[in-house]
C-alpha cells in the first residue's frame, strides 16, 4: 500500500475514533442530569453496540496499528516521523490506557447491574465514564490534529488553499 493511502487511511481511522468520542461528549451535558435507571437502560441499550464485536470496538485498534505502521514506514522523515510518534503516543494512552483505567471499570460495573440492583456507587462509575471518555476524545483529536498537521507538510510549496 502507498505511503500517502496508509497516512489517509490513519486519518480517516483516527476520525472515526474521535467522532465516536465526540459523540460522548456531546451527550455528557445531558447524562449527567439522567436518573439511575434511565442512565443505566441508556448504558446497557446504546452502547452495547460500540464495543466488541461490532465495528465501533475495532476502529480503536486498527487506528492505532494505521499510526504505528505511518511511524514506522515516515521513520527517516523528520517532523512527519515526529508527529506520526506523538500521535501514536496520545492514542495508546487514550486506549488502553485511559479506557481500562476509567471507562473499562464503569463499564463492567453497568453491565453487573439491573434496574432492580442499581449500584450503590452508580454515580462513580457515572463520572468515571464520562470523564474518560472526555479525556479520550481530547487525547485523541490531538492525535488526530498532528496526523491531519503532518499531512499539510507534503503539500507542494506554494500550493493555494
Amino acid at each position: 500500500m502507498p505511503l500517502k493511502i496508509l497516512r489517509l487511511v490513519s486519518m480517516l481511522l483516527v476520525a472515526l475514533v474521535v467522532g465516536l468520542a465526540f459523540a460522548h461528549v456531546l451527550e455528557r451535558p445531558a447524562k449527567m442530569h439522567y436518573d439511575a435507571a434511565f442512565y443505566i437502560a441508556l448504558q446497557k441499550s446504546l452502547y452495547v453496540h460500540w464495543g466488541p464485536p461490532q465495528l465501533g470496538g475495532f476502529l480503536e485498534p486498527l487506528a492505532i496499528a494505521a499510526t504505528g505502521l505511518t511511524a514506522f514506514f515516515n521513520r527517516k522523515r523528520g517532523f512527519i516521523l515526529s508527529a506520526n510518534l506523538v500521535s501514536l503516543l496520545l492514542l495508546l494512552l487514550a486506549f488502553p490506557l485511559v479506557f481500562f483505567w476509567w471507562v473499562a471499570p464503569a463499564n463492567a460495573g453497568f453491565a453487573a447491574a439491573s434496574l432492580s440492583s442499581i449500584p450503590a456507587d452508580w454515580t462513580a462509575l457515572r463520572s468515571s465514564w464520562e470523564t474518560g471518555h472526555v479525556i479520550r476524545f481530547v487525547l485523541q483529536f490531538l492525535a488526530l490534529a498532528l496526523l491531519g498537521w503532518s499531512l499539510t507538510l507534503d503539500a507542494p510549496h506554494g500550493a493555494s488553499s
